[in-house]
């Protein structure tokens, strides 16, 4: 974006108190539409800058367009630091479990007294209720929220393939934040917005929940639900490659029919529809997997993509990398890993005026703008130096 075209939260300071996925999401999607998004870590860093295996990539993945000062929350000094700081801002957003920014002092009903224009954001594993003293994770959510029993097989609940309500709780965080930006105008005050990891799950499921609703009959789990379409499988093929094959409505499978010579199960007046077909699944699944089994992924996405049928190939994370129209279009940009070296990440998946929201800012080292954020507040150089003696902060 431009000077002309500013980003729509140019302007909007977001002093964040965050760590793992949760938090750190909200911020990053206000972070990337504009607003100046400031992460405040202990003195050590945040720990998910250390974080091995399946979390080894998820502080430059949320933190990318951010700033960040370290400061000892646990001295009076670091806190007084902060409070100069939301002084000056229009969001604070935390995911810390419930009870410790009260026991900081900076928890909403104490900065809503300080500035009553402050819209604070917080994220938790639960709404307030009675499940909200319970400590939550994505994993625990998804199992006694649903999602893991719709995933899995029967009696093999099985949590996604991703941190889901992590990723969307934070999300549902910043859309409470935008909302809340629009009421300040109208109102002129703030409001706490609360999101939550198990809500989130609900709201995943709620498709689920709702067909239980219309039809009287409990949602089987994804891998043995009965399809709505006929033809919407994964297929093995040549040398045993995987990919997944749909024919949706009654023109597809026409379409796929002809494509592939298989005009005699056009003809069948046993699969004239697609519901006939969802019916005759058992018998004609095989015929189809069999009719297709010689011929290599690669021949089959060709015949599927100059038809227009829907295809995709079964796709491992890595290769995404190395995909030609993430590569073409800007969706992956070069992002600086905790080690120093530089990847590729995801950019936020949408665009304005046609463009997708860029890295301005790469993931930041540990306190890298202490010392200009506490300028900024009126603290000297004298005094910074004096609190970094006394470890309350660090970095440049």
């Amino acid at each position: 974006m431009s000077e002309a075209h500013p980003l729509p939260y140019a302007g909007i300071r977001v002093v964040e108190f965050t760590h793992m996925v949760m938090g750190p999401t909200c911020g990053l999607l206000l972070a990337d539409l504009g607003a100046e998004v400031i992460k405040v870590e202990p003195i050590e860093g945040d720990n998910t800058r250390r974080l091995l295996g399946s979390g080894s990539g998820f502080f430059p993945t949320f933190n990318r367009n951010k700033k960040s000062i370290a400061l000892d929350l646990k001295k009076p000094e670091g806190v007084e630091a902060a409070l100069r700081l939301i002084a000056t801002a229009d969001i604070v957003s935390e995911n810390f479990k419930p009870g410790t920014m009260k026991k900081l002092g900076l928890d909403y009903d104490t900065l809503s007294k300080l500035n009553p224009r402050l819209i604070y954001v917080s994220h938790k594993g639960f709404l307030p209720g009675p499940y909200d003293h319970r400590t939550a994770l994505d994993e625990v959510v998804q199992m006694m929220g649903g999602l893991a029993y719709m995933t899995g097989r029967s009696g093999d609940p099985l949590r996604a393939g991703t941190s889901v309500n992590d990723i969307m709780g934070g999300m549902f965080g910043a859309i409470g934040a935008m909302a809340a930006l629009r009421q300040r105008e109208l109102t002129g005050k703030g409001c706490e917005v609360q999101s939550a990891l198990f809500e989130n799950n609900v709201f995943l499921v709620a498709q689920h929940m709702m067909q239980f609703a219309a039809t009287g009959k409990p949602a089987d789990p994804m891998p043995s639900r009965i399809s709505a379409w006929a033809v919407y499988d994964v297929f093995t093929v040549k040398d045993g490659e995987q990919i997944f094959l749909a024919a949706v409505s009654d023109k597809q499978w026409a379409i796929f029919c002809k494509a592939f010579g298989l005009e005699d199960m056009l003809a069948d007046p046993r699969l004239k529809t697609n519901n006939d077909r969802v019916l005759a699944r058992e018998w004609m699944m095989p015929i189809l997997r069999s009719h297709l089994a010689g011929r290599s992924a690669a021949e089959l996405s060709a015949v599927f993509e100059k038809n227009e049928l829907p295809f995709a190939p079964i796709t491992k994370p890595q290769d995404l990398f190395d995909d030609p129209h993430l590569n073409a279009t800007g969706g992956l940009a070069p992002v600086r890993m905790n080690d120093g070296s530089m990847a590729k990440v995801p950019l936020a998946p949408f665009t304005l005026d046609g463009q997708r929201p860029g890295i301005r800012l790469q993931p930041p080292h540990i306190g890298e703008h202490s010392h200009a954020l506490l300028k900024e507040v009126g603290y000297s150089d004298e005094e910074i130096a004096a609190l970094k003696t006394h470890h309350i902060t660090f970095g440049d």
